[in-house]
């Protein structure tokens, strides 16, 4: 579907928000115009009683002004009830309308591929999330109460002033057109400045989250110091946005504020001079400077929501700016789920090469692994194993040949039902902010207590699990920080058991800990690796050792493959890693 642009073509594809609340809205609408007709009448009403007190003063009786009266009281209460309906149920409208869009931004953010997060930066994501769409609820709500309320103001004062008197109705009207065009030039000045501003608070949050998840590392290098500074800069930057925003609001209010003058001048001094020669009634005289009153607080609203319009539009446009991004691995249109896999993996004179990069990280590749195989790669870094390990579960898609699994080439399988049946460990481990029993969970949503707890149990963490004090229901801290490096890894290791997948892949799962936690982690792999077909990322080749085939790759691809003697007889490329890792 093509996407519309420019503002008009925006809007359009956010009005189908509305669809659900179109009741609330229309609602919500009738009672703006419930709201207006107070102002309109009141000034009717003093121009009414200023005649009769003025051409025939004993027309004007208790009575006349009492029925006025209960009149205006009756259009009060009006007034206040719809106002209590717009201020209650018509902002929930808004807050509906950003939850759904919320919802809907992050369900196409968990769609998005690997590539997406390696050039985008968390906390401008999150600005998106929250500030944008905030703004978007009170430009939701505001925008066609203010457009709609001005509309009926400015019509019903325009006909009533032209039935009163025509010239001093098209001196004030003309000065209208004269504001808007100046409205319209800060307009824009406004709008940059907004955009800028979202723009640099994400850059904000950006630094903020990188420099709190990393703490550690800033105390422990006592760059405390390094980190205000870096704070200091961008939060100078936003104050230097926020200094042209209010600039161009100055401006805006300065306009405003003169042509208040100049139509209230109009009008007192025209009025003045056709009260003066007759051509209107003192009661006119008075209808009028409340109708200029009327119309100018009309204008300031309009002109003061002209900021909540602008961030609310910018949030639109940056809500859709991600939205509009296209998910670079998707299903095809005749995927299919996989069922009873075995675990055969072919790979067909695989290449690959980033999007942004024209160096191509593997070429040539082809490779059988046969149900239950323990496949491992080594190799220096940079050699390609991470990212032949990623191609398997489509984390990114090959640029050249296919790769099968169970003889279906896997951009033929959904990519769930893919993803399903094949378990990641990786050296750096997430783990949730929540409870152990949580974290393990989520290997498998619909398991039971005791399925988790056998998980533990295979991944060798029940042990120290039950000697914490809440047991498994212990609470990791963000990131899992409260646990040790071993202990978060046989968590994530009872995660991959309780997803019982017929295809693995161990990511260096054991490089970054200690000999201690190393070798109770390697059990809980090596029962893991059971019965499964197994792919190893080594850092430490005396892991791989029992492997039934060592694949050593570099930049020219698979170099030499076999089992651990073989390629020891050869003296090659996997020899000299051995060496040097002895030394």
């Amino acid at each position: 579907m093509e996407k519309k642009t420019g503002k008009a073509g925006l809007l359009r594809r956010f009005m189908p928000y509305y669809r659900p609340y179109l009741p609330t809205l229309i609602l919500d609408l009738f009672c703006a115009i419930l709201t207006t007709v107070c102002d309109i009448v009141l000034p009717m009403i003093v121009r009414t009683i200023t005649n009769a007190a003025t051409e025939d003063i004993g027309s004007l009786t208790v009575q006349m002004i009492l029925e006025i009266a209960g009149i205006y009281i009756l259009l009060r209460v009006i007034d206040t009830a719809a106002n209590y309906f717009m201020t209650n149920i018509g902002h929930m409208m808004g807050a509906h309308l950003e939850a759904d869009m919320r919802k809907d931004f992050f369900s196409h953010l968990q769609d998005l591929s690997f590539s997406f997060y390696s050039n985008n930066k968390v906390g401008q994501l999150m600005s998106r999330l929250s500030k944008d769409l905030f703004d978007v609820t009170e430009f939701s709500h505001h925008a066609p109460e203010e457009i709609l309320i001005g509309i009926v103001k400015f019509v019903a004062s325009f006909i009533i002033l032209m039935n009163v008197n025509i010239p001093l109705t098209i001196f004030i009207f003309l000065m209208i057109p004269i504001l808007g065009f100046f409205v319209l030039r800060l307009r824009r000045e406004l709008e940059h400045a907004f955009y800028s501003e979202r723009s640099q608070i994400g850059e904000i949050n950006a630094q903020i989250e990188d420099s709190l998840l990393g703490i550690r590392v800033v105390q422990s290098f006592a760059n405390e110091d390094i980190e205000r500074e870096k704070f200091k800069k961008n939060n100078e930057i936003f104050l230097g946005i926020k200094r042209r925003a209010y600039r161009a609001l100055g401006k805006l209010h300065c306009v405003i504020r003169f042509f208040d003058g100049c139509m209230y001048i109009i009008v007192v001094a025209a009025g003045g001079i056709f009260l003066m020669n007759g051509y209107i009634t003192p009661g006119d005289y008075a209808a009028y400077l409340l109708y200029t009153t009327v119309l100018l607080n009309t204008v300031s609203r309009l002109a003061q929501f002209t900021e909540t319009f602008m961030q609310g539009f910018t949030g639109i446009e940056r809500f859709y700016e991600i939205m509009d991004v296209e998910p670079e691995i998707t299903d095809s249109p005749d995927a299919k789920p996989i069922e009873k896999v075995t675990g055969e993996i072919t790979l067909e004179n695989v290449a690959f090469k980033y999007n942004d990069s024209e160096e191509t990280v593997l070429s040539g590749i082809d490779l059988h692994v046969n149900p239950g195989d323990n496949i491992a790669l080594v190799g220096p870094s940079g050699g390609g194993k991470t990212t032949l390990s990623n191609l398997i579960p489509r984390f990114y898609d090959v640029s050249v040949g296919r790769i099968l699994l169970d003889g279906k080439d896997i951009r033929e399988i959904t990519l769930s039902s893919l993803r399903n049946n094949i378990g990641v460990v990786q050296q750096d481990v997430y783990l949730f902010s929540g409870s152990i029993y949580e974290n393990i969970l989520y290997g498998k949503p619909d398991a039971t207590r005791e399925e988790i707890i056998e998980a533990a149990k295979l991944a060798g963490a029940h042990e120290f699990i039950t000697s914490l004090d809440d047991g498994y229901d212990t609470y990791v801290g963000e990131r899992g920080v409260k646990l040790s490096g071993g202990q978060k890894q046989r968590i994530s290791i009872a995660r991959v058991f309780l997803k019982n997948p017929p295809v693995l892949i161990l990511d260096e799962a054991t490089s970054a800990l200690d000999n201690e936690s190393e070798r109770m982690v390697q059990k809980s792999l090596e029962r893991l690796s059971e019965g499964r077909t197994v792919f190893t990322i080594a850092h430490r080749l005396s892991t791989i050792r029992n492997a039934k085939t060592i694949l050593v790759l570099n930049d020219e691809g698979i170099v030499e493959h076999g089992n651990h003697e073989e390629l020891m007889a050869k003296k090659g490329v996997y020899y000299n890693l051995q060496m040097m890792a002895e030394s």
